[in-house]
């Protein structure tokens, strides 16, 4: 506790006992004159003030007002004024202070002081126990618990404030560089608030973006600067009944006059404010009414903008740090010697300050490593903090292809190495050759795998995941695509949300049905699916990561989708080379193999995933005749194949002479 404080709370307590001496005097009527030599001067500054004449003047308390709430205080601060009330009441029933005690008591007294929109009513300094047909000048009154702290040097929240707040995620560190791309955001919002500090409306920023780490360390040294403590409120705990928010919203009204506070209000999750939400539309229109009537510092966190508030409120948009910065912080965590790791982790993850350094942490280097250990760590230590959106989602596949099991023309496997390429040193390219503050869209990497089922696109995807050491996630068309407006949009921008972190590489199989041709619209379903189209030729575009659309109807696509695209890739119908090969690489190692003639098994018109179910099911038929696989049984499973296709079948082609 500091000098001053300790000053303060001497002055406080002497204060108080005066008035207190005061109050017993004028409770017992004595024939002493109580002496008022206590009270404050009205020349005395604010800021020095003792508790109680602090709340007379921060709450415009009349004399007569601030003495009843003295006679109300004095009841928790000395066991004898219960016994003076009564006494003063001519009745030992009534123990406890009334407002018709305090008018036969106090100079100056006023009908009015009973008045719902009077000082000692409406901030709820007082508690009134009125029973039933009870005159209210004869009620019971006490003084607020947390008045009653206040005014004895304890400035605590009031705990029906602290009830439904939660700690921030992530506390604000002061020793820690903080981005400058955020500084100049914080700058921005300390001066809005500033501006609007004296004017009819509240102090509302509202913080848009989908980062909810970065819009708490944003929110926290915003309040910081303007002096004040900021509390973290989630929406899901908020009062909903009107009564019930009118009420919280003058608690913490009263709570911002007695300490500074800011509110952060967590509707990150919730979309309070979306027309389509409508199980949340009470909650949204409570919180509305909430922040609209509260006098105090509120920082509101949503994806998306709310119009509703925009009249009396500013907006900012709070995103992650830039990729630049991002490498800046990897670059104060690693050492010298990381031989463009931070370059590499920045330009694959998007990741804000505080993960970054919960990544570090979880990453211990070896000293007997050369790096790479440590390396591998980083790298699979970001990915761990990425998944978990995605994985709770989307499905996540399981990469086993490499570039040794994948048949591929070199066309298209030049191609694929090209996406690699780009992939890996795009944080070079965007960010230190200067492409990134060129282009305002498209700095995401796509690309279309374009055959036939069978022909190796969803192989591809594993083998460009694994060479990048990234998740890949296949999006199901069931959980995305729905028959009512606006949820396909909703969906997919979850998706596309939980990604954007960097760790994942999108996977959309069956792509015409998400991104086909807009339609003349001929009614509003043709309206709204042309909207869903429009969206996701826009998400695409400002998607960072590595998104990959594979169909077998090219011609089904939107040629605006199409033109987005930086990579077409064909994936045609396997030649007799490229059979040969799959027939050579379709079974593992460790299968007993007869004899095979790979030029027979060549000429079966068959792709590389129908060949794979004959390779399996040749491999249990040899397991079931405790033998090797051979070509009989193989040719047996082709032509299984060839008519579970409905593809004509000649008998010759499927007989064997062993």
């Amino acid at each position: 506790m500091s000098e001053t404080l300790e000053n303060w709370q001497v002055k406080n307590d002497q204060y108080l006992a005066a008035a207190v001496e005061w109050l017993r005097l004028t409770l017992s009527r004595s024939e002493r004159k109580p002496s008022m030599d206590w009270k404050v001067k009205d020349s005395d500054p604010v800021s020095s003030l003792p508790a109680l004449a602090f709340i007379k003047e921060r709450f415009g308390l009349s004399d007569f007002e601030h003495d009843i709430l003295l006679l109300c205080v004095g009841m928790e601060l000395d066991t004898r004024i219960a016994g003076l009330c009564a006494k003063a009441h001519e009745d030992p029933g009534k123990p406890y202070p009334t407002f018709s005690l305090a008018m036969t008591l106090f100079d100056s007294p006023a009908w009015d002081v009973l008045a719902a929109h009077r000082p000692l009513r409406y901030w709820k300094l007082i508690e009134i126990n009125r029973l039933a047909n009870q005159p209210l000048v004869s009620c019971p009154l006490r003084a607020d618990e947390r008045i009653t702290n206040f005014i004895k040097g304890l400035n605590y929240l009031d705990e029906r404030i602290t009830k439904i707040s939660s700690p921030f995620e992530t506390p604000m560190d002061e020793e820690g560089l903080f981005p400058g791309s955020q500084q100049r955001v914080v700058d921005t919002i300390v001066k809005d608030v500033r501006a609007i500090a004296d004017g009819p409306f509240p102090g509302i920023t509202q913080l848009v973006g989908q980062d909810l780490l970065s819009k708490q360390l944003v929110a926290q040294k915003a309040a910081a600067a303007l002096g004040c403590h900021p509390i973290n409120l989630p929406f899901e705990l908020f009062p909903v009944h009107a009564q019930e928010t009118e009420e919280f919203a003058r608690l913490w009204q009263r709570e911002s006059m007695l300490i500074p506070i800011a509110g952060f209000i967590e509707a990150h999750k919730s979309d309070p404010f979306n027309k389509s939400n409508t199980g949340g539309q009470d909650a949204g229109l409570s919180l509305h009414r909430l922040i609209s009537i509260s006098r105090g510092i509120f920082f509101l966190s949503l994806r998306e903008l709310a119009p509703d508030l925009a009249y009396f409120s500013s907006v900012v948009e709070v995103k992650k740090p830039t990729a630049v910065e991002q490498r800046a912080e990897w670059d104060r965590h690693l050492t010298a010697g990381a031989n463009g790791t931070s370059a590499l982790l920045a330009g694959q993850f998007d990741l804000n300050i505080p993960t970054i350094r919960k990544v570090v942490k979880r990453s211990a280097p070896d000293e007997k490593d050369n790096g790479s250990g440590f390396y591998r760590q980083l790298w699979d230590n970001c990915l761990s903090v990425t998944s978990p959106g995605m994985d709770a989602l989307v499905q996540k596949l399981v990469l086993k292809a490499t570039w040794n099991d994948i048949v591929l023309p070199e066309m298209a496997e030049k191609q694929l190495r090209q996406i690699v390429s780009q992939v890996r040193y795009r944080s070079l390219v965007y960010d230190s050759w200067g492409y990134r503050d060129k282009l305002n869209r498209g700095l995401g990497i796509n690309a279309l795998f374009v055959g036939e089922s069978g022909t190796g696109k969803t192989m591809a995807a594993e083998v460009l995941a694994n060479e990048l050491s990234l998740n890949l996630y296949r999006i199901d068309l069931s959980g995305v695509v729905s028959k009512y407006i606006g949820e396909t949009e909703k969906n997919l921008r979850r998706v596309f949300d939980a990604a954007e972190d960097g760790g994942a590489i999108l996977f959309f199989d069956e792509a015409d049905a998400l991104f086909g041709k807009r339609s003349e619209v001929k009614d509003s379903h043709d309206r709204y699916a042309n909207i869903e189209i429009n969206y996701l030729l826009q998400r695409m575009e400002a998607y960072n990561g590595l998104a990959i659309l594979a169909t077998n109807k090219k011609s089904a696509l939107d040629d605006a989708f199409v033109r987005r695209l930086r990579f077409i890739v064909q994936f045609p119908f396997p030649g007799f080379r490229e059979r040969r090969m799959i027939a050579q690489k379709v079974f593992p190692p460790s299968v007993p193999r007869g004899e095979l003639d790979y030029d027979r098994l060549a000429s079966l018109n068959l792709t590389g995933g129908s060949f794979h179910n004959v390779a399996i099911n040749a491999a249990f038929k040899a397991a079931e005749e405790g033998g090797k696989v051979t070509m009989s049984m193989i040719l047996s499973a082709a032509k299984a194949e060839f008519s579970k296709m409905e593809r004509p079948i000649k008998e010759a082609d499927f007989i064997w002479n062993e």
